[in-house]
């Protein structure tokens, strides 16, 4: 599912793909407010030198997710990450990669969420919380 506001969703679409969330790779698979699936293919670039994912690039997965999640369940405004911590599972060298990021809980001005990735076989690399708080409003610039 995707938020109803199309021509938002095809400008937020379009500035991600200059930004950082362009750079590493990502793709969303589903967003809605608080829920959001993000795939990634990993590549060389994406690897450590001992030729395994990069834990900063499992970090940045997570983040992104659910920054995602947490941006649609609260519309209009500019979120934050205010703590995110992470915990490595298993490791991967490369390939598809899949984060399912949902939201624990809300408040006016915070939201507590949750993160896992996936390697191709369904084993679980990561897993996450973090907490994002609003910093402001936000308006999509293009």
């Amino acid at each position: 599912m995707m938020p109803p506001e199309s021509e938002d969703w095809a400008r937020m679409e379009e500035k991600a793909r200059s930004t950082f969330w362009g750079a590493l790779g990502c793709e969303i698979e589903s967003a809605e407010p608080g829920k959001a699936v993000v795939r990634l293919y990993c590549e060389e670039r994406h690897l450590n030198m001992a030729g395994l994912v990069h834990g900063g690039v499992l970090a940045s997965l997570m983040d992104n997710a659910m920054g995602l999640a947490v941006m649609l369940a609260f519309p209009g405004e500019l979120l934050v990450t205010a703590q995110l911590n992470i915990h490595y599972l298993a490791s991967s060298t490369g390939g598809p990669l899949r984060c399912e990021a949902s939201m624990v809980h809300r408040s006016k001005r915070t939201a507590t969420m949750q993160g896992h990735i996936y390697g191709d076989d369904g084993s679980l690399l990561a897993w996450a919380s973090s907490a994002f708080r609003i910093a402001g409003s936000n308006a999509i610039k293009t």
